[in-house]
């Protein structure tokens, strides 16, 4: 008999629908997992079995008097640090911000609390979001339940495993350079980074202070699940308050529908770089099944690759800090990072290529020759990370790193343009799983959650894992 940990978010909606299963028996199910397994993970930071519980029961009586329930009625869902969550506290991973509690949930997680969503604990992320591996002095390290010894990738790294291990079958992460996507290759896991303006951002510890220019522009939120199908239906959920957010667009969440056959570009080997054979081996698979099913496979190389990580990495560098506000990363940060960062922001600053005088304005040349390219072929199937769940530690040492920044070249170029983009696993290779992103124009996530949920359909479920 299948147990309800090992459930998918919308099959768990549907059996509270149907009075089948209360919603305090789902939490309870849940909290009983994360109880088992996350003391060999550290995924969840903070388990809020309280507040969890005592929303499910009222979820219960509201359905005993026959209100109808939402549609996401007794979902557990966990939240990552950084994300403002009422009554907890948004950390960001680092010690000074541990009592940080949040005043009201960010726009999205007050959207999927009224749409039944109950969140069930905290997870875990690198210190700032700012490391490709989930390690903090806060919290600790956070392990993958695949292979102890390799990453479960960052910066939504707590919310991957979570949902890997079953603690909870949907995660609520953000990603500005692959934070949602990497750790979904790493987990085995399907994660969706919306367009830009999808979903509101809002700025940390609940007092809704601006976040940086970087921020607005790359990053966004987004959900970690097990099924494609699972993404789609939290999405929904994310979408409808602005929250205040500049960027905040309300556009329907089903574009046109496009004529058959839909063109895919295959960019097999992202501006040339290494790709390890594990990883070309998940995009040459994931382009046989879309073939399979009916879509126009083509080899394609992505326009001014290269240069949009440049630009990328320059937007970043440039405003993703408040430097008059913030300490020294040696004062907030653990020991670990600051050695990280030491050995990182030398290639990172290589990585920004020769400066540029305006870089919204090179940024805005880069997307019309993508725009110009999809409009021919829509959808982009290529790696999320040239390379595989790398070892932990790997990231510390400077020749292993030196070729980070090449090997995500396609995740920061959809951060940069705003593109929306699917993570969604492949397959087990005798170790943590692989994953292949589908890229789509602006607002056309329905066009990359199809072809997703096309590529899982042909896979055997990977997840949920025991630890191993």
């Amino acid at each position: 008999m299948t147990e309800l940990w090992e459930m998918a978010a919308s099959d768990l909606a549907e059996l509270v629908r149907g009075e089948e299963v209360s919603c305090r028996e789902v939490i309870e199910a849940h909290l009983r997992r994360i109880e088992a397994v996350n003391p060999r993970v550290n995924a969840v930071t903070v388990t809020l079995a309280e507040d969890a519980l005592e929303t499910a029961d009222a979820a219960d009586a509201a359905l005993r008097r026959g209100v109808p329930p939402g549609p996401l009625c007794g979902v557990p869902m966990t939240v990552k640090e950084n994300i403002d969550v009422a009554g907890s506290a948004t950390t960001l991973g680092i010690v000074p911000l541990r009592d940080a509690v949040a005043a009201e949930d960010a726009p999205h997680i007050a959207e999927l609390r009224a749409a039944g969503a109950i969140p069930l604990g905290r997870t875990n992320m690198p210190e700032f979001g700012m490391r490709w591996h989930t390690d903090n002095a806060l919290r600790g390290a956070t392990r993958n339940p695949w292979s102890a010894g390799h990453t479960a990738g960052g910066s939504s790294g707590g919310d991957a495993v979570a949902v890997a291990a079953g603690m909870a079958p949907l995660g609520m992460g953000n990603d500005g350079a692959g934070s949602l996507r990497w750790p979904a290759q790493c987990c085995g896991v399907a994660a969706l980074k919306p367009s830009l303006g999808r979903v509101a951002q809002a700025g940390a510890g609940g007092a809704r202070r601006p976040t940086p220019f970087a921020f607005q522009l790359l990053g966004v939120h987004g959900p970690i699940a097990r099924h494609v199908r699972d993404l789609r239906l939290a999405f929904r959920h994310m979408c409808g308050q602005p929250g205040g957010d500049p960027w905040y667009a309300p556009v329907p969440l089903e574009g046109p529908r496009m004529a058959a056959p839909i063109r895919v570009s295959v960019v097999a080997r992202p501006g040339g770089a290494p790709v390890h054979p594990d990883v070309a081996g998940a995009v040459r698979a994931a382009a046989g099944i879309l073939s399979d099913v009916g879509y126009l496979v083509e080899e394609s190389e992505a326009p001014a690759l290269e240069r949009a990580a440049e630009i990328y990495t320059q937007i970043m560098s440039r405003f993703g800090r408040v430097h008059d506000e913030q300490p020294p990363v040696h004062e907030l940060a653990s020991e670990a990072f600051v050695r990280f960062w030491a050995v990182y922001e030398p290639i990172w600053t290589e990585a920004a290529g020769a400066p540029t005088f305006d870089p919204m304005m090179e940024r805005a040349t880069i997307a019309r020759h993508w725009a110009e390219w999809m409009r021919r072929t829509p959808l982009i199937l290529a790696p999320i990370c040239t390379r595989p769940a790398f070892a932990v530690g790997a990231d510390l040492d400077p020749a292993w790193l030196a070729d980070w920044p090449a090997s995500m070249r396609m995740s920061v170029a959809a951060n940069l343009l705003g593109l929306p983009a699917v993570a969604v696993p492949i397959a087990e290779r005798g170790g943590p799983p692989q994953a292949v992103q589908i890229i789509g124009p602006r607002f056309r996530e329905d066009l990359c959650l199809a072809a997703a949920a096309a590529v899982e359909a042909a896979i055997p479920p990977l997840t949920p894992v025991d630890p191993r």
